[in-house]
């Protein structure tokens, strides 16, 4: 089973550069979307009808904002999309999926703003997923998404330059090791323990051709599934977004 991660940032947007032609070729079971940017109204426009997939989303109550999707092969037996945040359920950031073997939850946390406006609000976000987490944690969870934090000094290009800016504050890297002492495990690092490996470039001055990059997207799963681990990857090949897909494989 493989299963894909990508912040698009605009459904609509990558759509236009070749999207359904990715979504064909990397022959995923369940591919994770997270800001879609987009309303219901993109169901009415059958985009993804020649594809063996079924579309689940959680759409923001604000046009043109946030919003999460998943493609799957398979109907899950149970959807949710509230964490139990007022602020954070009506921005769709969440789509949770059971299915028989396994629990999916795919995430879009938030920022936290450039000048640290939002940074409680986000703080307050994880507060919340932990708990959420610490209910279910015993199962087979798969989380996957855009966590908006690197999460150790090799999972950015410029550490040092980053120490108190947004996304690598002690704050913010704090969450991801609850979540890891949780008993969930970053996939990824399973696999690959060296530097240079990211997921989102900012636009400016050439980053992504540089490799001026952070990993903030990731693929956590619970201790109990590890042992099926078969290989994760990310794929800074593919284009369309500031972000790249993350995947794993069992």
């Amino acid at each position: 089973m493989k299963i894909v991660s990508w912040n698009v940032n605009g459904l609509r947007s990558v759509y236009k550069k070749n999207f359904s032609e990715w979504l064909g070729k990397i022959r995923a079971d369940i591919v994770c979307l997270q800001e879609i940017k987009t309303q219901e109204e993109i169901n009415q426009q059958n985009l993804f009808t020649p594809l063996a997939y079924q579309f689940y989303a959680n759409y923001a109550l604000k046009k043109g904002y946030s919003g999460v999707a998943v493609f799957a092969k398979k109907e899950p037996l149970k959807i949710k999309k509230n964490l139990g945040l007022e602020r954070f359920d009506k921005e769709g950031r969440m789509l949770y999926l059971e299915y028989p073997d396994f629990i999916l939850i795919n995430l879009y946390m938030p920022h936290g703003g450039r000048q640290k406006e939002n940074l409680e609000y986000k703080l307050e976000v994880y507060k919340h997923l932990l708990n959420y987490l610490r209910k279910i944690k015993n199962k087979n969870v798969i989380l996957s998404g855009d966590f908006n934090v690197a999460h150790e000094e090799i999972d950015l290009a410029r550490p040092k330059e980053n120490q108190k800016n947004t996304m690598f504050t002690p704050e913010e890297r704090k969450q991801l090791d609850k979540i890891i002492k949780l008993g969930f495990v970053d996939s990824f690092r399973k696999f690959h323990q060296d530097t240079g490996h990211y997921t989102w470039w900012p636009y400016m001055a050439n980053a992504r051709q540089r490799n001026l990059g952070w990993r903030i997207d990731y693929i956590f799963v619970s201790e109990n599934l590890v042992s099926k681990l078969k290989d994760a990857f990310i794929l800074p090949e593919v284009a369309g977004s500031d972000h790249c897909p993350i995947g794993i494989e069992f």
